[in-house]
């Protein structure tokens, strides 16, 4: 099996929401791929780094044979330029946003410049990749001493959460949709803080962990919410044995401000 580096543009494709909609992207075959062949897909600016990870699971589909992904084309000039020739089926495996994964960090490594078109890499320069390209974002479950114990461990638990809900690529999306403010209490770390805490906030799941199956896959628009860790920690507090839904936390939230006032 052969380890490849492709480049995705990301003024012309939405390709973070169509790996969250399908777990796949049917991409132009510009390449002799095989099934099973890897591919790594980097991110042109702004990100500059491998942001992906997937694995060939068809090659030579016809244009007839693959998904209609158009709403997902920011270009549709270049949608229409991409009805003809050859597709193959890149399945994620993993998507991330990491320093470690920068074209910068990525030269250290002997890549010699950002791909232009499909490359071969070595094993080496993979195994690197492999090293930083598990994705363990620590925000979206809690510290032990934030959350009641049966709720810690319950979502610990969940090991069939996919790798959409604990992206920090879906993190991202999420802000980038909603910004920065806490959907709760409005709490803005910026405004308090200053520039220290800029872009800092949670992120919550509003499908519970434990009603998510294996095969779920999340959508940031309507699936997750920015929130402060204090609003973030009461969601995960029980009432009669069930977490608070958001709209309940408000409820609560604004009748205790009534009571005050």
């Amino acid at each position: 099996m052969q380890n490849w580096m492709i480049s995705a543009n990301g003024k012309i494709y939405d390709h973070a929401s169509a790996f969250a909609s399908w777990g796949f992207i049917d991409w132009r075959q510009r390449a002799n791929y095989s099934v099973g062949d890897t591919v790594y897909i980097y991110c042109t600016r702004p990100f500059m780094r491998v942001m992906y990870k997937t694995v060939v699971e068809m090659v030579n589909l016809g244009f007839d044979s693959i998904i209609n992904d158009k709403e997902f084309w920011y270009d549709i000039s270049e949608y229409n330029k991409s009805v003809s020739g050859k597709y193959a089926r890149l399945k994620l495996i993993e998507q991330v946003d990491r320093e470690e994964l920068s074209l910068e960090k990525l030269k250290q490594q002997g890549l010699k410049s950002a791909p232009q078109g499909p490359i071969r890499i070595s094993d080496e320069l993979a195994q690197f990749l492999d090293q930083y390209i598990k994705d363990d974002y620590e925000e979206e479950i809690f510290p032990e001493s934030s959350l009641p114990k049966d709720s810690y461990e319950g979502a610990l638990q969940q090991t069939i959460v996919n790798r959409y809900e604990r992206s920090s690529i879906a993190r991202q999306r999420c802000i980038e949709h909603h910004g920065c403010k806490c959907c709760i209490c409005g709490f803005d770390f910026k405004d308090t803080y200053g520039e220290i805490g800029k872009d800092f906030i949670h992120v919550h799941h509003i499908v519970p962990l434990n009603q998510i199956g294996k095969e779920y896959i999340v959508d940031f628009k309507n699936d997750l919410i920015p929130v402060c860790p204090n609003c973030h920690a009461m969601l995960h507090r029980k009432i009669n044995g069930n977490e608070v839904s958001v709209d309940e936390l408000k409820r609560l939230l604004m009748l205790n401000a009534k009571k005050k006032s």
